[in-house]
């Protein structure tokens, strides 16, 4: 069963990789694979509170690393134990590895920037990237804050080093087709919008953004 639950987890189909994880505890309750992916699958499905039972129980086994601590902490947060969430984060750095170290920067800069600390969120995310100078979503992220500085040039700058570094992160051409949009640069807008697409087709602001474009070309 573990193996077919890791089959459509890879065709991304978690809906019956996670059917098939139940079933694997049913048979053994403390799988820690089954148990941290029905985990990720309920706080990616915006249940942070059912998420966090499950990773819980992992620390209860014995489970004792920086990632779980810093996806405790992702679960707090989004369940407004803000307190708790802090702690988490505290132990996740200390158990921090030179691998796992920029991901947790990140995400305590994430955080920062949902409830508008615009300076954590930047001393978070430099950090991430003085850790690993190849993380991309903290070029994304920074771009964002120096977007809404009205920093054009800076944001922009952020968002092609986030595309290069993976071109696969859908958010990266959406802000710089958005970016695009608002300094008038229809037809690199309408490129990065496209490409954001490519990558998360089902993205509602993406689809709202080539919609918008789309209009504006019929108008000239």
């Amino acid at each position: 069963m573990v193996h077919t639950a890791r089959i459509y987890e890879g065709l991304n189909d978690l809906d019956l990789a996670v059917k098939y994880y139940k079933d694997v505890l049913n048979y053994e309750a403390i799988d820690v694979e089954a148990i941290a992916c029905i985990a990720a699958h309920h706080f990616y499905n915006d249940q942070p509170e059912v998420a966090l039972r499950y990773y819980r129980r992992l620390l209860q086994m014995g489970v004792c690393n920086s990632e779980l601590y810093n996806n405790l902490a992702l679960c707090c947060f989004y369940s407004q134990q803000h307190d708790m969430a802090v702690m988490c984060f505290e132990r996740a750095l200390s158990l921090a590895t030179d691998e796992t170290l920029p991901d947790v920067w990140y995400n305590i800069g994430h955080l920062a920037l949902g409830i508008g600390d615009k300076s954590l969120a930047t001393q978070c995310l430099r950090l991430a990237l003085v850790a690993n100078n190849d993380h991309a979503e903290s070029y994304n992220n920074l771009g964002v804050i120096e977007g809404t500085k009205g920093n054009l040039d800076q944001a922009k700058a952020f968002f092609v080093a986030a595309s290069n570094l993976a071109p696969h992160l859908f958010e990266a051409h959406f802000n710089q087709g958005l970016l695009a949009e608002k300094t008038g640069d229809l037809q690199n807008a309408y490129f990065m919008v496209q490409k954001s697409l490519e990558a998360y087709p089902d993205h509602i602001d993406s689809k709202d953004l080539f919609q918008r474009i789309k209009n504006l070309f019929t108008t000239l």
